[in-house]
């Protein structure tokens, strides 16, 4: 441990030696302004070191509590003299990249499973095993019956629905025993998102505007690496559990709904040119809605990849240079998230509709909220169905 002396006069003597490089390099500071964050990052590097090299040096039994009560033999004649600590270990912000890539894939399940796709494969086995689809050893055909025999291996909807529930806090079922629904996962999420986009948005504008395009941009990796790292924590605390093995069984279990639905023997039944038109018209004529489908899946798509960006390390760097180099990534992601989300209406708070006058008592709503990303009245998740 340090003395307290040191302890206080460390501040001081990091601020003389950069006023002293300052005013040395004053003229090449004014041609290259990036010069000054590489000082300042070779400053910290070998103030980090420091404190390693003295983490655990001259540490007494007691951490300095004899001498500084003026204990023993040894006890120092003034307060400099006296021992102090320089905090604990700080927070690890490390996770486990396979948890944070599980969300990330638990994210695209859902997303895909509020669009309907389950949804239409149980309508399409209903409809099979009462003879009204006109199938019957094609590959459609055998397609609905594996489906529906693999079914009963795999997590139910209720199961899912808690695994939703548990990590995002979407849907509104109880996310099971010992559990709690993660309820600040879509806030810091759109925030994230939100400050990624306008990070990028203030790059393109700092370039245009000024004459020097590799002076710092305008927007502040800070924020960003906040926005993010409190992302992380969220998922890291919620991605406990069966969530693994969920997403690798969903994904499996997806990935067979496609392949049934291309079949051109159930294609046929309805017209559709592919997988994705048999979705839309079977919630059309039997559920009576209209899915938007290809916003929907672009937003499964980058919010995914946003997820997955903050399973590598990169939020943790600090070099404004690097950052931004690794921050492109999910650039166009972000936008993309945005512009789908408002364009389902999802984001832009809309005007309430206009007070008609009823008798009598206002219509009970049962008290629930509504899922904070899809509040689409024709969006709502019928019964529970076994698939």
């Amino acid at each position: 441990m340090t003395t307290t002396r040191d302890y206080d006069q460390r501040n001081d003597r990091i601020a003389s030696l950069l006023q002293n490089t300052i005013s040395q390099l004053g003229p090449d500071l004014i041609a290259n302004p990036q010069l000054a964050e590489v000082l300042n990052r070779m400053v910290d590097e070998q103030i980090q070191k420091y404190d390693q090299a003295q983490n655990g040096q001259n540490k007494s039994p007691d951490y300095g509590l004899a001498d500084l009560i003026g204990l023993g033999g040894n006890a120092p004649s003034d307060f400099g003299q006296t021992q102090i600590s320089g905090g604990v270990v700080d927070y690890d912000d490390t996770v486990t990249s396979e948890r944070i890539i599980a969300t990330a894939d638990l994210y695209y399940l859902y997303m895909h499973e509020r669009l309907g796709v389950f949804r239409v494969m149980c309508k399409l086995k209903e409809l099979f095993q009462a003879g009204t689809l006109r199938i019957s050893n094609g590959p459609g055909a055998y397609g609905l019956y594996r489906f529906d025999k693999h079914a009963i291996l795999r997590y139910q909807m209720a199961e899912r629905w808690q695994a939703y529930r548990r990590v995002f806090g979407y849907t509104h079922c109880n996310p099971g025993a010992n559990a709690r629904p993660n309820q600040e996962f879509h806030g810091l999420f759109t925030h994230f998102i939100s400050e990624t986009a306008k990070f990028w948005r203030d790059k393109r504008i700092s370039e245009v505007v000024r004459h020097n395009a590799n002076d710092p941009t305008f927007g502040s990796i800070a924020i960003v690496r906040r926005a993010g790292l409190d992302l992380r924590n969220n998922l890291k605390n919620s991605s406990y559990g069966y969530i693994n093995v969920l997403r690798v069984e969903t994904s499996q279990a997806l990935a067979e709904c496609f392949e049934v639905l291309e079949a051109p023997d159930l294609r046929a039944q309805f017209g559709a040119e592919n997988a994705w038109d048999l979705i839309e018209l079977v919630l059309w004529q039997y559920y009576g809605e209209a899915v938007h489908a290809s916003t929907m899946n672009r937003m499964a798509v980058s919010g995914r990849e946003i997820i997955r960006w903050l399973a590598e390390p990169y939020i943790l760097n600090k070099n404004r240079a690097d950052f931004e180099s690794l921050l492109i990534r999910i650039a166009e992601f972000s936008e993309e998230w945005i512009s789908s989300e408002e364009g389902m209406h999802l984001s832009r708070p809309t005007p309430p509709p206009r007070q008609i006058y009823r008798q009598g008592p206002p219509p009970n709503t049962g008290g629930r909220r509504p899922d904070p990303i899809f509040q689409r009245a024709a969006g709502r998740m019928p019964a529970m169905q076994m698939i």
